[in-house]
């Protein structure tokens, strides 16, 4: 099984090379937009993702919290300055959906700001893939007792503690909290335009294969998708209300 899993793994990096080969020659542009719990491996993904991808053509985003002047400014706006040029992919490690869960769980955003932002997203986004900039939106989903045993090795791991935040403490806790902020926010901004792709990532290595195989047959073309295996849908999948109350999302 072991030497499979290998064989693919290569494939799926030679095809993620040739998809942005075909980019950077059309002039093509992509964002990835990766959510979820914390610890749900949004940063493991995203190395798997990456490795060997060009520099010059991805760009990771990950924005620490507002300044005093952006928290004053249009809240897409600091977003918006790093949406990708052409042949560009770029993956934001967390992104606004920060206001549709940490910020709501949390109260960092008022209540006002939060339903703006609802009414807002869909909007912004169908703008951005009608002016040809696709947008892949992934949220990857932990069981409860995954995270915990993710985020004690994170504070007993020495090489795990640049990982460690404030907010790690109180995942948790507010694990019923977070659950509802996430029900809404799939909810309200899963659209035809820009839908939502969840992600069962109890097994690390399963979710990040089967991430690959979707990015690929989502935005490679078509003699690189073509050879790509669908994703497992006990893995993947496209977001529906069903998945709420059948098991498929973590409770």
């Amino acid at each position: 099984m072991g030497d499979k899993h290998d064989e693919e793994d290569a494939a799926l990096q030679l095809g993620l090379v040739r998809m942005q080969m075909a980019m950077a020659d059309s002039g093509a542009r992509a964002v990835v937009v990766l959510e979820g719990r914390d610890s749900a491996g949004k940063d493991g993904t995203i190395r798997v993702l990456t490795q060997h991808l060009s520099v010059r053509n991805t760009r990771v985003v990950a924005l620490p919290k507002p300044s005093d002047r952006e928290r004053t400014s249009w809240f897409f706006q600091r977003y918006v300055a790093h949406l990708p040029a052409a042949g560009e992919i770029v993956i934001f490690n967390r992104s606004w959906y920060n206001r549709a869960g940490v910020e709501v769980v949390n109260g960092f955003s008022t209540e006002a700001e939060q339903a703006r932002f609802l009414s807002d997203v869909p909007g912004l986004e169908a703008m951005l893939v009608e002016s040809g900039i696709p947008i892949v939106k992934l949220w990857l989903d932990i069981s409860k007792d995954e995270q915990a045993k993710r985020l004690e090795k994170r504070r007993t791991d020495p090489l795990k503690a640049l990982k460690v935040s404030a907010l790690d403490a109180v995942a948790q806790e507010k694990w019923d909290d977070y659950s509802v902020a996430r029900n809404t926010m799939l909810t309200r901004t899963h659209t035809p335009l820009a839908p939502w792709t969840c992600v069962r990532a109890d097994h690390k290595g399963r979710a990040r294969r089967n991430v690959l195989r979707h990015l690929l047959r989502t935005l490679a073309p078509a003699e690189v998708a073509e050879a790509v295996k669908a994703p497992s849908p006990e893995v993947l999948f496209a977001f529906e209300m069903a998945a709420l109350k059948d098991g498929r999302l973590a409770t």
